[in-house]
């Protein structure tokens, strides 16, 4: 499934670092920031939530909150957290349910191996639940700027 900008955005139901139930749709009336990364604590994964934590206040200035997805589990996320004082909520996606919504579990080549793996896209969705911007050439290092541009 490829998602534009103007559709809405999926509903989802995913387990936080700590196992509560996150639904987007309890995000409803805020603007929300959700993206997608590889895997916890690799260098381009801590770089990008490395610089979301730098820019949290002024994201939330701006009125969003940062959700992150990956297919770790929630103790992986739990210590990501940790390490690195992230102060917002990773979803853990171990089935992919969420991944397969937004169409971020994708084919990936490397060294000429071809394996499944998760896109580092980042999606950004008004208040209503619409895609407002879709970032698919993520900057892991300035990726707050790219959202706030």
């Amino acid at each position: 499934m490829k998602l534009e900008k103007g559709q809405q955005a999926p509903d989802f139901t995913g387990k936080d670092q700590n196992g509560n139930t996150i639904r987007l749709n309890d995000y409803r009336g805020k603007k929300v920031i959700l993206y997608f990364y590889p895997k916890d604590d690799t260098p381009g994964c801590t770089a990008q939530a490395c610089d979301l934590r730098d820019n949290y206040q002024l994201l939330q200035g701006r009125g969003y909150e940062v959700l992150g997805i990956s297919s770790d589990s929630p103790a992986s996320h739990q210590k990501f957290i940790g390490k690195y004082e992230l102060p917002f909520t990773l979803i853990a996606d171990e089935d992919k349910s969420i991944h397969e919504q937004f169409g971020t579990w994708v084919e990936k080549s490397m060294y000429g191996r071809k394996y499944m793996g998760t896109a580092r896209v980042t999606f950004v969705i008004d208040e209503n639940g619409t895609i407002e911007d879709i970032i698919e050439k993520v900057k892991t290092k300035e990726h707050t700027a790219q959202i706030v541009k």
